[in-house]
């Protein structure tokens, strides 16, 4: 707004002349001023003294700074709700913001820190971090090989080939690829008290027996048991078929027995195939403790369930099984892999295998055991012959 020159004490000496009996065509020409411009001074300032006009300028400035404080209250207002469904919740998210506020409304970089509430220092500061292109590719490149790994056993992976990275990289490359693994189910809840499970000491000192139920791609049922080193977590059988006996379980045993050597214990629940006579009469004649777990409590058996929810969560509901043949190559190779490539987290990330090895050569104690491994029941303190060499049968 141009500034005029005539203060208001001139302007009201001026009309106070004409007032007087000066002609205003005289008026005029003697201060430099157009008739259009006095009459325009008469209307507004006629009948004032100078306390008055001052008074009445300051109102006049005062409504002006209230208007534009409007208009920039209506202009920020509008420029929030063009962000709204966006999330200005990162540094980068800030500084995007922030650019689109000056681009679309032609905002200072000042204004549009102060509409956003970020410091300027936030919206001018620029990258230093070296180029994650290559990491990033094969970030996600692993992660579509293996769908339900997270970022932790994705890092072990990739530190495994080379990668010198830390957790925390591959943390934030992990979420901004959007690569998490989406849980499935409800969340599992416990009911009352349970007494865990300790960590054997030794290869062949426990192991765990249990069953896993899919379909085949035309509807068939087959079932699959699995059988589990509670020590070296190691998977020593994934056999599948559409129906698995006594007979048939004390037979792979037998066949895992020659390759691997007679486990000390084996723990299961309390399922027809396995509280039969075969079974019973297997055990004894190997010389094999059997314990069955207490009824309705899966979690006694809890290494198997474990191991059943790795394989169901990242096989089973991942892969679709034309046959039977080609079910049992897969879960051969994804037994193999199991057992060789994939890091297991209470193993101190080793694979099972290299935790057997280890153990084994006696190259110290791998620092996945825990602590606190004394010898008592496996499943029910109040049964004394839990612990015995000998066959357990069902009570009552």
């Amino acid at each position: 707004m141009k500034r005029s020159r005539f203060t208001e004490e001139q302007i009201i000496g001026i009309l106070r002349e004409q007032e007087a009996g000066v002609a205003t065509a005289e008026v005029c020409r003697r201060h430099g001023v157009s008739s259009a411009t006095f009459y325009k001074w008469k209307a507004k300032f006629g009948g004032m003294d100078v306390s008055e006009a001052r008074r009445l300028k300051a109102l006049e400035d005062e409504n002006a700074k209230l208007k534009r404080m409007l208009a920039d209250a209506m202009l920020d207002n509008v420029a929030l709700k063009d962000l709204l469904g966006k999330k200005v919740v990162t540094p980068a998210a800030r500084r995007e913001a922030a650019a689109h506020l000056r681009s679309a409304y032609e905002m200072s970089e000042r204004r549009a820190c102060r509409v956003l509430g970020v410091d300027r220092a936030s919206v001018r500061y620029q990258a230093v971090r070296p180029d994650d292109g290559v990491l990033r590719d094969r970030l996600k490149a692993l992660a579509q090989e293996r769908r339900r790994f997270g970022y932790r056993r994705l890092h072990v992976m990739l530190r495994r080939e080379g990668h010198a990275v830390n957790r925390k990289r591959v943390q934030r490359l992990y979420r901004e690829e959007k690569l998490s693994v989406r849980r499935r189910g409800g969340r599992k809840r416990a009911m009352g008290t349970r007494r865990p499970l300790e960590t054997p000491l030794a290869a062949n000192q426990r192991w765990s027996l249990d069953f896993v139920s899919d379909q085949l791609t035309d509807g068939r049922r087959f079932r699959i048991l699995t059988v589990i080193d509670n020590c070296t977590r190691e998977c020593l059988a994934l056999v599948a078929d559409t129906s698995l006996s006594g007979a048939r379980v004390a037979r792979e045993l037998d066949a895992i027995i020659q390759q691997r050597g007679r486990p000390d214990t084996i723990v299961s629940d309390n399922g027809t195939e396995l509280t039969s006579n075969v079974i019973l009469a297997w055990a004894d004649e190997a010389n094999v403790g059997w314990h069955y777990i207490a009824p309705g409590k899966p979690q006694q058996n809890g290494f198997n369930e474990s191991f059943n929810g790795r394989l169901r969560d990242e096989l089973l509901n991942e892969t679709l099984f034309r046959s039977l043949p080609h079910a049992r190559i897969v879960l051969e190779s994804w037994r193999r892999d199991y057992n060789e490539a994939r890091p297991h987290s209470r193993l101190g990330w080793l694979t099972p295998k290299a935790y057997a090895e280890a153990l084994a050569g006696q190259i110290g104690r791998p620092a996945a055991l825990v602590d606190g491994c004394a010898d008592r029941p496996l499943a029910n303190p109040n049964n004394p012959s839990s612990d015995q060499r000998r066959t357990l049968v069902m009570a009552g």
